[in-house]
């Protein structure tokens, strides 16, 4: 199928034709903007010098607009099984929604087999980067920033949980997609993978996708997919965030360490702020906060996701709006075995799979 030549952006005055692929709507008729060759010139023709990111759907390139904008322009990879319909429905969700803790786009383009996508540029990159970079890097990132950072993603969850509508479930919450400005303000990104869903609808079975240790098991095994999934991988983050863990390490003699039930083992034999990041000088008051995020974090990864808390309840527990300190916790859910994890229809374990925590 012939792609058109045509490009897309925030509305203009000017733009008034409809872009149609397969019977679909890609924007508003207000659309339009970047041609491939603007793009090629904004990134000096995509140079590897230019080059600030790697992932599973293409690479992203800093760029310069005309007009001396710095954005960050997403190439999608044709290999990727980002299809036309993902790659209209990121446009979709992305387009009309404004927050501070959400990354804005500027918009993209569908050229031929090339698709992108042109967002803000953030001066310090993605969160993995300054969490995992090297201790240097990583100090620059104190308490004080960390518990903003935490909040900040969760302002940006609650908008599109709970505030956008359709509600959007983001569904592939990580490090690597908390963008920081350069204030290290955090700014959700790659809505990629998200799927839309009314009110009425609780749940919806899709093919999996997502990174292995930030995964809800409900969502690994059987594809079902709600809020809850997302509040899972956002306990993740916060664990990972407060202690400077990453999700999952590995070790030569011990194997796999997975970060949730480290932060399980460690409350439960009541030594939760040894995790907390031993790079960074805290004070007593700094501890009862950093202990309370990872609380909330291991309430988000219980293996039942109707104990999870919701993202606006969790943003209260984190500012102690809700006492949590006689609020049980129970165990969490983990996906050790990635032939565990649902693809299409059908899992790819030939048995039926289980959800266990896993022994270090």
């Amino acid at each position: 199928m012939k792609f058109l030549s045509k490009c897309f952006s925030f509305p203009t005055e000017t733009s008034t034709d409809h872009k149609i692929i397969r019977g679909q709507q890609i924007c508003p008729s207000t659309v339009h903007a970047f041609s491939y060759k603007q793009l090629q010139l904004a990134t000096n023709h995509f140079h590897s010098s230019n080059k600030i990111g790697d992932g599973g759907f293409g690479s992203v390139y800093k760029g310069r607009l005309e007009d001396g904008r710095l954005v960050a322009v997403k190439v999608f990879s044709i290999e990727s099984r980002k299809g036309d319909e993902e790659f209209m429905a990121e446009i979709a969700s992305v387009s009309d929604i404004s927050h501070e803790n959400l990354v804005r786009l500027h918009g993209g383009c569908i050229d031929g087999p090339s698709r992108i996508i042109v967002y803000d540029y953030m001066e310090n990159n993605n969160l993995a980067q300054t969490l995992h970079g090297g201790e240097k890097i990583r100090e620059k990132i104190n308490w004080k920033i960390r518990r903003e950072i935490c909040l900040g993603i969760a302002r940006g969850l609650t908008h599109i949980h709970e505030e956008v509508k359709p509600h959007i479930v983001h569904r592939d919450i990580k490090a690597r997609n908390v963008l920081l400005d350069h204030k290290f303000v955090p700014k959700l990104s790659d809505f990629g993978l998200s799927k839309l869903f009314s009110d009425n609808i609780t749940h919806i079975s899709t093919r999996v996708a997502g990174t292995l240790g930030y995964l809800a098991p409900e969502y690994a095994i059987s594809g079902h997919l709600s809020r809850k999934s997302d509040m899972y991988s956002f306990g993740v983050l916060l664990l990972e965030i407060v202690s400077g863990r990453t999700a999952v390490d590995f070790d030569i003699q011990l194997g796999e360490h997975y970060l949730v039930q480290k932060a399980w083992d460690m409350y439960q034999a009541n030594k939760l702020e040894e995790l907390v990041d031993p790079t960074l000088t805290w004070n007593s008051s700094d501890i009862i906060e950093a202990v309370l995020f990872l609380k909330v974090g291991l309430l988000c990864v219980q293996q039942k996701c109707r104990r999870r808390p919701s993202m606006c309840v969790a943003v209260k527990m984190m500012r102690d709006e809700i006492d949590i300190n006689d609020v049980q916790i129970s165990e969490p859910g983990l996906i050790t075995n990635i032939m565990d994890v649902k693809i299409g229809r059908k899992t790819s374990s030939l048995h039926n799979p289980t959800v266990l925590p896993h022994p270090l």
